[in-house]
């Protein structure tokens, strides 16, 4: 059985470097940073461009996924924001998903460019820097619900915009954004 949850990837990040390391009173490096419409992805190696492509440190989690409406509760949260989606570095902001019972599963996102077939690693540990870049406390109040870390299984592109995320396993979907995006069935 499959699952077809109707999503919206609002940001696509691309970037060949890093950009918070060091000290955070030095404040954060100056890379050339992407909020790309398209962004190509390989099978096992991540996305073409960014600063973890083809990194064997990272080729099971070459992309992050992170779910746009667990920053909006972090902001509620800490009485702050709203927070840019891109200062946490995550490459793919999802709007509608909800990740974490994606780890250890193989699920697809399918774009009008292209569909790409990924495997849910673990989660993605928030840095110190947050408590920097978004708000003092956030670096606490992103544990848990810092995104999802993951493998890419097939090659494709992703498209920002409209999409459907596939997953084997049924999510909740109060918790995901709207209820009525659920849409249970087996796919072809």
């Amino acid at each position: 059985m499959s699952y077809a949850y109707d999503v919206e990837i609002l940001h696509l990040l691309v970037s060949g470097g890093h950009a918070y390391f060091g000290r955070a009173k030095d404040g954060p490096a100056d890379v050339e940073t992407a909020d790309a419409d398209r962004a190509e992805v390989v099978a096992g190696k991540g996305i073409v461009g960014d600063r973890f492509f083809g990194k064997a440190a990272h080729m099971d989690a070459a992309v992050t996924l992170f779910a746009v409406e667990s920053l909006e509760a972090i902001a509620a949260d800490l009485g702050a924001g709203p927070f840019d989606p891109l200062l946490t570095r995550r490459n793919v902001v999802l709007r509608g998903a909800e990740l974490v019972p994606l780890i250890g599963q193989d699920f697809t996102l399918r774009t009008p460019g292209g569909s790409v077939d990924f495997h849910g690693g673990r989660h993605a540990h928030p840095c110190a820097w947050m408590d920097t870049v978004l708000a003092p406390g956030a670096h606490k109040a992103m544990r848990g619900r810092g995104g999802l870390r993951c493998r890419p299984v097939s090659s494709g592109l992703l498209q920002r915009g409209p999409a459907v995320l596939i997953s084997p396993v049924p999510l909740d979907p109060a918790r995901a954004g709207d209820p009525s995006l659920l849409r249970p069935g087996r796919l072809p």
